[in-house]
């Protein structure tokens, strides 16, 4: 049984809700995970890793640490699109304990099958958390994100299996096609939440417009290109695939423009998910002109959509999320907006200044780790400590 019944709700504000433990376990591994990158990338660590830590910096920042906060975000939402009782207690300590097997495997020399079992099991029980509850009030609306989480789960066990088998192609194929699952994710998410946040906050009750159509055509777009890059498309330049990428950088740059508001600018809490939702843009834009033929490394449009896309909407949401369901209010300190504006600049010394200069890479670390630094040391107490008005959760 996944799902408890209030009573049954643990005495300990960290297992009560899934956002709690995910959050502050996925962005404390994500400031340790980009320390030791940094450190192996400088000569100043060395560490081994199966696969070699190439293979665990592609794998751990997608599968440990963005499905981390992928995973406390739904398992939390589904509470209230199925208002019954959200993942808690011993249910969620397993589930966490799982995840974080699964980050400390790498360095336990488990036997490659075994490793493969732990890191292939959590993404599959997630699904199957938000799969009850919503098949029970047939949610039908609702049943797409549980086919993305599966779909999330296929794109693991193809990095896994192609590093079990020592295939370079599919590792790197299994982890791209994760990436734009996850801003298929994005699409789906921030298509609802974003206009809504963005009215709600600037004092508009009125219902957010409904677009259907351009959230069908974003949506399609979005799981067109993980399925691309599992075909192997992607491999090699392809005009068709320049034409996709193009069209779905026009189709969030619309979503932005009929979204947008000038009174956004004042409040970070809106702000922060403009802009990271803005990064989808430049990281289609750059794949277009790369399968274009244009002379560009891949590798910065794919930071496009970690650093500034991933990683910003990951820590806005996560501000956001921790404060609405710990009853706290909806403002945020001058330390988390230099954490959200960290963040962009983390995106635009990765992206923008390392093809010129070498000085980018460590800028780009220094400002991550120092916004997810700011982001735990806030954060930490309101996610351990139990919710201000004295409601369950």
């Amino acid at each position: 049984m996944l799902v408890q019944p209030i009573a049954a709700r643990p005495r300990q504000a960290l297992w009560a809700l899934a956002f709690r433990p995910f959050f502050l376990g996925g962005s404390l591994f994500a400031l340790l995970a980009l320390l030791l990158w940094a450190g192996v990338l400088s000569g100043a660590l060395h560490i081994t890793a199966p696969g070699g830590m190439l293979a665990w910096h592609r794998h751990e920042m997608l599968f440990g640490f963005a499905v981390a906060v992928v995973a406390g975000f739904l398992l939390t939402a589904v509470q209230n699109w199925s208002g019954l009782p959200g993942l808690s207690g011993r249910w969620l300590q397993g589930l966490f304990l799982l995840w974080l097997l699964g980050r400390a495997s790498w360095f336990l020399a488990l036997p490659p099958a075994l490793l493969v079992a732990v890191h292939g099991a959590f993404l599959p029980l997630v699904a199957l958390a938000l799969a009850r509850p919503i098949i029970q009030r047939r949610l039908r609306n609702n049943y797409p994100i549980v086919a993305l989480v599966l779909l999330l789960a296929s794109c693991q066990w193809i990095t896994l299996l192609g590093w079990l088998n020592q295939d370079e192609a599919w590792q790197r194929r299994g982890v791209l096609a994760g990436l734009w699952l996850v801003a298929a994710m994005m699409s789906v998410i921030g298509g609802r939440v974003i206009p809504f946040f963005t009215c709600r906050g600037l004092g508009n009750m009125s219902p957010a417009p409904s677009r259907p159509r351009l959230d069908r055509a974003c949506l399609l777009g979005s799981v067109a290109l993980p399925i691309s890059y599992v075909l192997g498309l992607n491999d090699t330049p392809q005009p068709a695939m320049a034409m996709l990428f193009a069209a779905l950088a026009v189709l969030h740059a619309v979503r932005l423009v009929l979204w947008h508001d000038r009174g956004l600018w004042r409040l970070p809490l809106l702000w922060s998910l403009h802009l990271a939702y803005a990064w989808l843009i430049p990281a289609c834009l750059g794949l277009a002109l790369w399968h274009a033929g244009v002379a560009l490394n891949p590798s910065l449009p794919a930071h496009a959509l970690t650093v500034g896309a991933m990683t910003g909407l990951i820590v806005a949401m996560m501000a956001r999320v921790s404060l609405e369901h710990t009853g706290r209010p909806l403002q945020v300190p001058r330390s988390i907006g230099w954490a959200f504006a960290l963040i962009q600049l983390a995106a635009v010394a990765r992206v923008l200044v390392t093809p010129f200069s070498s000085l980018g890479l460590g800028l780009s670390v220094v400002f991550g780790c120092a916004a997810l630094l700011l982001f735990v040391w806030h954060y930490l107490p309101i996610l351990m400590r139990p919710r201000v008005d004295g409601m369950p959760g």
